[in-house]
């Protein structure tokens, strides 16, 4: 296979690196930990450039809600869905549903629902504003749960895009099989954005 070849194969011909704007950090944060640290800065660049909604956001991988509470600076309603015992990925094995529900008790418009993905996407046929995917960091179940984000969002943001290859190769296929527009966010182990093109 030559080089042009396996370029046109494996990569999105329009996959676009995403610029912020603006750089904000929100008014109310949470002081843990979190690997998602950072991306707080461009959250309200994402909803400006691409005209979204500020009604209601979905997040799948919640862990210790700190992008949770980030969410939760500018949209209405924020549902955090996590199994919360971890995963591969997850240096925390423990259950932590109690602990992150009295950290996040304070944040009136966000809810919590210990749920696996799975049966969470089985059930909710709601349209969202914003979608975030940062499950076990694997193709498959990126890809699965992302599909049905892309189809149930205007907007689909996956974290860990240049941490975990097989995360970036899966929002590349999910790009190409719902046609969405693509963009690449590097820093703070990378965030991809998955656009649904206007009509």
């Amino acid at each position: 296979m030559g080089l042009r070849t396996y370029i046109r194969e494996n990569f999105i011909e329009d996959i676009k690196p995403y610029k912020p704007r603006h750089f904000r950090k929100p008014g109310q944060m949470l002081d843990i930990v979190s690997a998602w640290k950072g991306l707080e800065q461009i959250v309200e660049d994402i909803i400006d450039q691409f005209g979204l909604e500020r009604d209601r956001c979905i997040e799948f991988g919640v862990e210790f809600g700190y992008s949770a509470v980030v969410f939760s600076n500018y949209f209405k309603s924020v549902t955090g869905v996590d199994t919360f015992e971890g995963d591969i990925h997850t240096v925390n094995k423990n259950e932590h549903f109690e602990e992150t529900s009295r950290r996040l008790a304070s944040y009136p418009n966000i809810q919590l629902v210990k749920s696996d993905y799975k049966d969470w996407i089985a059930r909710d046929d709601q349209h969202y504003n914003l979608a975030h995917v940062d499950i076990v960091h694997n193709y498959a179940e990126t890809f699965e749960c992302g599909l049905w984000a892309a189809q149930h969002s205007d907007c689909t943001i996956f974290h860990d895009t240049e941490s975990f290859p097989e995360v970036r190769r899966a929002v590349k296929d999910l790009a190409k099989k719902t046609g969405h527009k693509l963009y690449n966010y590097p820093e703070h182990h990378g965030l991809g954005i998955l656009v649904a093109r206007k009509k």
